[in-house]
């Protein structure tokens, strides 16, 4: 995938997310979440939720797997250390390193904008808290991060087998993580929705950015 489709893919979902966020707040708002507050698309979330219930487990397990991204992120960053210290200069240290350090905090951005700025609230009180839930922060953190190890990994080693082993446990880790949230019963449908759309645009436009400056070297 070239830079220019990879750009345009994420730009697209990221409209699709300013537009999604758009609807939510207009389409179907009724009141159906914890202490009367309203949500968006509310007959499809309500009909969803009714059909998931609710499942702690099943989000505890999600909410402490979420620090398996966090922990990818540290070690990244630790490797870009090293890199500084080894190198003595940031500007030797590995460009898609310090793309993806700024692609970090970006996400951490986008966490705490919609922390500060709630689009919806949780269907549910989560110990006795009413909480931001659109978009899901723990779909978020894990659709863009995971994504990173793939590429990160395909750049950086030619055996197969860690390869396929790193494959393998994101597309695993993955799909457990977002089904898991989607079926817990602490979100609302769109607010999974949301978090994809947005997660991977990001992540096309961070992969536009290395694509970008591997050109750049030849």
């Amino acid at each position: 995938m070239n830079s220019k489709r990879t750009f345009w893919t994420g730009f697209a979902l990221l409209c699709a997310f300013a537009l999604w966020t758009i609807l939510i707040q207009y389409i179907d708002v009724q009141t159906a979440g914890s202490n009367q507050t309203t949500v968006g698309f509310a007959s499809f979330n309500v009909w969803f939720h009714q059909i998931t219930g609710v499942h702690m487990v099943i989000y505890n397990i999600t909410d402490w797997l979420g620090l398996v991204p966090v922990f990818i992120c540290f070690c990244f960053g630790i490797l870009g250390l090293c890199q500084l210290i080894k190198r003595k200069s940031l500007l030797k240290v590995d460009i898609d390193i310090i793309l993806l350090g700024v692609y970090y905090i970006f996400v951490i951005f986008e966490y705490l904008f919609f922390e500060m700025v709630p689009i919806n609230y949780r269907p549910i009180l989560i110990d006795g808290i009413l909480e931001a839930s659109y978009p899901s922060s723990t779909t978020l953190l894990v659709l863009s991060v995971m994504p990173t190890l793939v590429l990160q990994v395909r750049r950086r080693t030619d055996k197969q087998k860690i390869r396929m082993a790193t494959y393998s446990f994101t597309a695993i880790f993955t799909a457990f993580m977002v089904i898991g949230r989607l079926i817990a019963g602490v979100h609302w449908a769109t607010d999974i929705i949301g978090a994809v759309f947005l997660s991977t645009g990001s992540f096309m436009m961070y992969k536009t950015a290395v694509i970008f400056f591997d050109k750049k070297k030849v």
